[in-house]
């Protein structure tokens, strides 16, 4: 107990000089970006493109879902997946082929790296600008989904801090798994992964739907994001949400020390 409170005594100090060398990375990516904004915004469209069909469309030929016993439209079901999953998209986009090219290609990491950041600071600097890009994507989506009425309670302003917790745990897991690509052919695995999991999380029909095999949909992470946001736009709020939280939380934190490790060794050898 006492070495616990020693460790806290010395890293809580340190920490907001941490974060401040950190986002520095987050600056840096914002003067980018400012050239570059339609790689920014083409992220967030495919989502948009599903909400729009179902809203317009798709919807009406389905009729209500039924969650929990409760019956409520299908489009009202789908948006909150849908937001999820931009936030997914805008965190994972962020961390991982950009990622890879600064650090193979542009070898930006070794010039960051004879400043005051460490390996750490780099990789939290990173995961807080993808965090930074799936918070705009949520909140432009969010925006829509209000636009086109498919806002049926006004719990759901507390979609934005599940999406910013979403982000957070792919940003991290994504710039982890990136430490290990050998080139960009490796990057094909990057939709054969997310893509399964935007089709199989709940995104488009109720857990229930999946009869035996749910326990499969429950091992997804964005299945945990799309029911902590969907409780949200529902008003649903249940200790069931503890777990997904804490899913994240853990996804989060063994990317972020996967990521720092990781770079430590590479920018050593």
């Amino acid at each position: 107990m006492s070495q616990t409170v020693s460790t806290l005594t010395r890293v809580l100090p340190a920490l907001p000089g941490t974060l401040r060398r950190s986002s520095r990375m987050v600056e840096r990516s914002v003067m980018v970006y400012r050239r570059t904004w339609m790689i920014i915004v083409s992220g967030f469209f495919e989502p948009l493109f599903y909400l729009l069909s179902i809203r317009i469309g798709f919807g009406a030929l389905i009729g209500d879902v039924t969650v929990d016993g409760v019956s409520i439209g299908y489009a009202e079901f789908v948006a909150p997946a849908l937001m999820a999953s931009a936030a997914m998209n805008g965190a994972v986009y962020d961390s991982t082929m950009n990622i890879f090219y600064k650090l193979k290609h542009a070898k930006l990491y070794d010039t960051v790296l004879a400043t005051p950041l460490g390996p750490t600071e780099v990789a939290a600097g990173e995961i807080m600008w993808a965090l930074l890009r799936g918070f705009l994507y949520s909140v432009a989506f969010l925006v829509c989904i209000t636009a086109l009425g498919m806002a049926s309670s006004p719990w759901i302003l507390l979609a934005v801090p599940a999406c910013l917790l979403i982000g957070f745990a792919f940003a991290a897991m994504g710039m982890a798994i990136t430490t290990y690509m050998r080139g960009w052919n490796d990057f094909e695995f990057i939709p054969a992964a997310t893509l399964p999991m935007f089709v199989f999380s709940a995104t488009f029909y109720p857990l229930s739907a999946y009869g035996d095999w749910a326990w499969i949909v429950q091992v997804s992470p964005l299945y945990h994001g799309v029911a902590l946001v969907r409780a949200a736009a529902l008003g649903d709020a249940g200790w069931g949400i503890v777990g997904h939280v804490a899913y994240l939380l853990v996804m989060a934190a063994i990317g972020i020390r996967i990521a720092g490790v990781r770079l430590s060794t590479l920018l050593r050898t």
